[in-house]
Formats: structure tokens, sequence, C-alpha cells
């Protein structure tokens, strides 16, 4: 049986997500469309494309809901058997100088970014090295080595992932399985 090739992008119902997925939709990917509460946005990414001569199917979760996102990549993995490609790229921001910053705005953008990578990653993975096979990329920032004012929290979250990244990625190269970043201005 040939499977078709299966990518989960995760964040895309608008910008970096939406045109990553469309980009893995030309190359012949099927495409998983992650998003958290925009579903008029994550209809409009996945009708983008199949614009593009793909397919794919939209799931509404929580990358920052460790047992949600569990659940749903099982129900993926269940459905779509060969997932090859996962991008992290979900990610918020709640920009406010550090003095003035509350515990949510710290917690809610660390959680997504970098415990949503955590989430996402780590059953995505388990399948991957099962297969020994799979590539991740993983979207930062250069705010996570040249943050603007204000963004203590979402500098930290988005050099968690670069660090997060590389380590995983002298884990997991003898199974076959790429781990790159990509860092957009």
């Amino acid at each position: 049986m040939n499977e078709k090739k299966t990518a989960i992008v995760t964040g895309a119902s608008r910008g970096i997500g939406r045109a990553t997925a469309v980009e893995l939709a030309k190359t012949g990917y099927f495409v998983i469309i992650n998003f958290k509460s925009n579903e008029t946005a994550a209809a409009e990414t996945l009708k983008l494309v199949q614009s593009a001569g793909g397919d794919g199917e939209v799931f509404q979760f929580d990358v920052a809901d460790t047992a949600q996102t569990k659940n749903v990549v099982k129900a993926i993995v269940e459905r779509h058997k060969n997932i090859q490609v996962l991008i992290n790229n979900a990610g918020i921001n709640a920009d406010g100088l550090f003095l003035l910053m509350g515990e949510e705005e710290w917690d809610s953008v660390i959680n997504t970014t970098l415990k949503g990578f955590y989430n996402i990653t780590k059953p995505v993975l388990r399948e991957m090295v099962r297969r020994k096979c799979g590539s991740i990329v993983s979207v930062s920032s250069l705010s996570a080595l040249m943050p603007n004012r204000g963004q203590a929290n979402y500098a930290a979250a988005k050099a968690g992932i670069i660090a997060a990244s590389r380590a995983l990625a002298t884990e997991v190269a003898r199974f076959g399985i790429r781990v790159n970043l990509v860092a957009p201005g």
C-alpha cells in the first residue's frame, strides 16, 4: 500500500503556518492544519491548500494542553498512519514590560510556544522513531537572539525552541529523523 505523505502544521490558520501548509501541499503532502480558536481562518487555509493542488484536514486543539494534544495526535496517527513532517509553528505573544507583566502573560506565551513544542513533538516523534524516518521543523524568531523591549516572555520561549530543537536533533539523528530550525524576522 502506498501511503500518502502527511505533514502536521501547528498554528496553521494564518501567517507563517498558513504559508507553510500551502507550500507543503504544493509538494504533495496531505496537510493537517492545526488551529486553536479561529475556525474560519483554518477553513480558509484548507481552501488555499486545495487550491494549491493538495488536500488536508483541519484539527482544532490547543498545543498548550498536554492531554488534548496527545489524544488528537493519536487520532491523527490512527487516521493517517504516516506522519512524515511536523512543523512546530504555534506560538503567541503578549508583549509588555517585564516589571508590569503578569504571571498569566508569562505563562500563556511559554505554555503555547515552548510547552506546545513538547506536547506535540513527543507523541509525533514516537511515531517517527518507530518508522525510523521523519522531519521536524521548529519555527523560532530573531527575537530569541535580539529581543525587542517588552518581549522577555516571547524571547525566552523562542530561545527555548532553539535550544530544545538543537538538543533533540542530537538525540534522534541516529533514527533517521531530521530536526531543523527556522527563525523568520
